[in-house]
């Protein structure tokens, strides 16, 4: 099987291609904008670097957000474009998702994780995963200052409970868990990976056309009298 995985989520920029479980080549660059630009000859690229074509995949990945609006709309209809032209289907991955699994192993040692997506306001998106990285709850968005309450809920009430966070929206939370003795950070960017995309994406349920995963509405009115 092989599957291109794509991301713009968040802050950079991803394309990678997972060929019968290993990912045979990727290239991810840092980037705020320009992503519109920049995903279609990456992933072309990408499939260069391998020596595949876009004919002779099976599926495409895609993360599906949280994270910024215009980031998430750019890598979702690439991912359908292509799709729609080679009659593959496209399986979604949430951001959280992604971050988590792109954690190696050894770095949770058996911790369960907090991912943290910036959401470019005061307020991250926030989902939380046991160690063996399934989700638990639903993905909320809140004040740094209510963190460490929501999680004292979920861990028993412990201020020193292991804990590891990751994501790009974790900096922020340092300060509001500085009390926390059992809390680690996790290195690395924080940021989707495509090559961790496309590995889940190999795996997940196909279903309907994924949408993307805002969890607040975004910031765009629309004009009088549109629906």
């Amino acid at each position: 099987m092989k599957v291109l995985g794509l991301d713009t989520a968040t802050s950079g920029c991803s394309a990678a291609l997972w060929v019968d479980g290993r990912i045979a080549a990727r290239r991810a660059t840092p980037m705020a904008r320009g992503q519109a630009e920049a995903l279609v000859p990456m992933a072309a690229a990408v499939l260069a670097d391998a020596g595949a074509a876009f004919a002779e995949l099976d599926r495409i990945a895609v993360t599906v957000g949280p994270g910024a609006f215009t980031g998430l709309r750019i890598a979702l209809a690439a991912a359908r474009g292509f799709a729609l032209g080679i009659g593959v289907p496209v399986v979604g991955v949430t951001s959280f998702a992604a971050i988590a699994h792109g954690v190696p192993a050894a770095e949770r040692a058996g911790r369960p994780l907090l991912v943290a997506v910036d959401s470019r306001r005061a307020e991250p998106y926030l989902q939380r995963f046991d160690p063996g990285l399934e989700p638990v709850g639903e993905p909320v968005m809140l004040p740094v200052g209510a963190v460490a309450g929501w999680l004292a809920g979920w861990l028993d009430g412990s201020t020193d409970a292991p804990l590891l966070v990751a994501g790009d929206g974790a900096p922020p939370l340092r300060d509001a868990l500085a009390g926390r003795p059992g809390t680690v950070f996790a290195g690395g960017s924080g940021l989707p990976d495509a090559a961790v995309v496309a590995a889940l994406g190999a795996v997940g349920d196909v279903g309907p056309a994924p949408r993307p995963l805002y969890i607040r509405p975004p910031d765009v009115t629309l004009p009088r009298g549109v629906a």
